[in-house]
């Protein structure tokens, strides 16, 4: 009984001492990541996400974002100075058929616009926030070694320019996003991106290579409901997202944007899970990935291979990202899916179409009965 008594004791002051912590941690904000964020001036956002306010009407020239392109090869070169120029753009734009949404964004894409250098390389990012913008930004290098990736002297007001510099160390798939806090709301505003380290000599050369990033949107409101909607700071902190989709908004790689490619062709993603919260289990629907750099680690040459075979889907944490290649011998629409899916009635879904003819045509066919 006695035990029992100093049990309960024990686990009442550690209740208060966590929501004491709680408390604290929310009028402090966390340093880089946390729960505030700040205006220009210094000041905290008032109204961030809390009450579910009416919902304006869409603008009536509601359009989905334009796409990324996709960064040419390096090669075969040695190390130089590569600079990267990013502005930062709030935009409004179509994240579902009627649903606006304001984004945040690098250079008006979401994903941002997609970096590519080599080991060894010098990379000068210059972020620039126009003076019109609300809000603080920054940019967090996940390939530079140094303090928040570089976010953490990397903290644009508007009216404000910032550059970092850093050698590409490593080779890899890496993503980046912002991190003014609260990051995770940044992030889920669109601000994220990715940057491939290519090794020395470079990559093989492919048919195609694809730019992908899945990436979870909370809305005030509901999903579908037609409307200019604002983030829900709720919904972030609860996880529970109202979309999940591939390059910003519903059907973004669908359709007249699906990804392309003729059977005997070797298509390569780089595909990365931007989040902010959930992990992805990446699978295209009718093919194995024949090579996969998991977590987006790409081998040196010399070095033992960090490549995975014969992949069916791949785990892609939230910050994360890799590098899949497929080479289909079928002609038809492959679709690509979080296979968590659920994700896909959320807006998670695009296409490979591919052309061509038929390489094997005992590889897959209908058989009829009696046949």
């Amino acid at each position: 009984m006695h035990r029992t008594r100093v049990l309960q004791r024990r686990t009442a002051r550690l209740t208060i001492v966590t929501l004491a912590v709680a408390v604290l941690l929310v009028a402090a904000g966390f340093a880089g990541y946390g729960l505030h964020d700040t205006d220009a001036t210094g000041g905290t956002m008032a109204g961030a996400g809390t009450a579910a306010a009416t919902i304006p009407p869409a603008p009536a020239n509601l359009t989905q974002l334009p796409l990324p392109a996709v960064a040419p090869p390096v090669g075969d070169r040695g190390p130089e100075l590569v600079k990267y120029n990013i502005t930062v753009k709030e935009v409004v734009a179509q994240l579902d058929d009627g649903v606006a949404y304001t984004y945040w964004t690098y250079n008006g894409t979401v994903p941002g616009p997609m970096m590519r250098v080599r080991v060894g390389d010098t990379v000068q990012v210059t972020l620039n926030n126009p003076a019109g913008n609300s809000v603080t930004h920054s940019i967090d290098m996940h390939a530079a070694a140094g303090p928040g990736g570089g976010s953490a002297v990397m903290q644009v007001a508007p009216g404000e320019s910032k550059t970092i510099q850093f050698i590409a160390e490593t080779p890899g798939v890496f993503v980046y996003h912002c991190a003014t806090p609260p990051a995770a709301m940044h992030i889920a505003m669109g601000m994220f991106g990715l940057i491939v380290v290519e090794p020395a000599g470079g990559l093989p050369t492919v048919d195609h290579e694809y730019y992908v990033m899945e990436s979870e949107f909370y809305i005030e409101g509901s999903r579908g409901q037609p409307g200019l909607h604002q983030m829900s700071m709720d919904k972030l902190l609860a996880e529970t997202p109202d979309y999940d989709v591939f390059n910003g908004s519903v059907d973004s790689l669908n359709g007249t944007r699906a990804l392309q490619a003729t059977t005997g062709q070797t298509v390569r993603i780089f595909f990365g899970d931007a989040g902010p919260n959930e992990i992805s289990s990446f699978h295209v629907i009718g093919q194995v990935m024949t090579r996969v750099a998991p977590y987006g680690a790409i081998a040196s040459p010399g070095q033992p291979s960090e490549y995975m075979t014969n992949v069916q889907t791949i785990l892609v944490p939230a910050g994360g990202a890799i590098m899949a290649e497929l080479t289909p011998t079928v002609p038809g629409d492959y679709t690509l899916v979080d296979h968590s899916l659920s994700r896909v009635l959320k807006g998670g879904s695009a296409t490979l179409h591919v052309t061509g003819s038929q390489l094997d045509p005992n590889s897959f066919k209908v058989v009829q009965p009696g046949s």
